[in-house]
C-alpha cells in the first residue's frame, strides 16, 4: 500500500469521503440529524462502532444547536477535551469554554469533602450564570454528580454531552443521564474520551459556523 499525496487543506475532506464510503459499504444509514456528529465521532477515532452506541434524546441536535447560537458555555471535565474544543468558534457565538479541574480550590475543596474533583467541578459550572453545555469524556462522577443535582432539584443542565471512557461506573453513569429528560448526547458502552467529548462539540460548533 502506497500513500496517498493529498493536500493538508483537503485531508479533512478526503477522510469524511472514506468514512461515507465504509458506512454505505457496511450498510449503515445515519439519521440525518445527527450524521454529521456521529461523522466527526468516526474521524476522531476511526472506530465505526459510534455509528450505533451515540445515543440522542429527542430533539437532542436541535437544542444543542439552540444554546450555542444562544451563547452558552461548555464546561469540560478535562483539561485535554478543552484544549480540544474550538475556542475560537466558540466565542465567534458569545460563548466561553472552561474546565475548573485543575483550579486549586477545587481540589483542596474536593480533598475536604472527600469528593472527586470532577464533582466538585460540576457543583461549580452549576453557578454560572449562563446556560452550560456539559462535555464529559473522561469523569463518570462528573455525570453522576450532575445527576445527583437534578434529582435535588437544585440544578438542571441545559444539556449534557456524555462520553466517558472506562470499565468503573462508567455505563451505568452514562444511563443516569439518559433515564432523564435533560437534553443529551450519550455514547453507550465503555468507549468515549476527552478526545471524543471535543469533536461532538466541534461538530456542532462547525455546524453553525460552517455551514451559515
Amino acid at each position: 500500500m502506497k500513500p496517498d499525496y493529498i493536500q493538508p487543506k483537503d485531508i479533512e475532506k478526503r477522510s469524511f469521503e472514506i468514512i461515507e464510503a465504509e458506512l454505505s459499504t457496511r450498510g449503515i444509514l445515519l439519521p440525518e440529524e445527527s450524521a454529521f456528529i456521529i461523522k466527526r465521532a468516526i474521524h476522531t477515532t476511526a472506530d465505526f462502532d459510534y455509528a450505533k452506541t451515540l445515543t440522542f434524546s429527542a430533539g437532542a441536535v436541535g437544542r444543542a444547536l439552540e444554546l450555542l447560537r444562544g451563547g452558552a458555555d461548555i464546561v469540560t471535565d478535562t483539561n485535554m477535551a478543552l484544549a480540544g474544543v474550538s475556542k475560537a468558534t466558540l466565542e465567534q457565538l458569545g460563548g466561553q469554554a472552561v474546565c475548573y479541574m485543575a483550579d486549586a480550590s477545587v481540589a483542596e475543596e474536593a480533598r475536604e469533602r472527600g469528593l472527586t474533583r470532577a464533582a466538585v467541578s460540576m457543583e461549580r459550572a452549576a453557578k454560572r450564570e449562563k446556560p452550560v453545555i456539559f462535555a464529559i469524556g473522561n469523569a463518570p462522577t462528573a455525570l453522576i454528580t450532575l445527576r445527583e443535582m437534578y434529582d435535588s432539584g437544585v440544578y438542571r443542565p441545559a444539556f449534557v454531552i456524555g462520553v466517558p471512557v472506562g470499565f468503573v461506573n462508567v455505563e451505568a453513569a452514562k444511563e443516569l443521564i439518559l433515564e432523564t429528560d435533560i437534553p443529551c448526547i450519550i455514547n453507550r458502552g465503555r468507549k468515549g474520551g476527552s478526545n471524543v467529548a471535543a469533536a461532538i462539540c466541534n461538530a456542532l460548533l462547525y455546524r453553525i459556523t460552517r455551514d451559515a
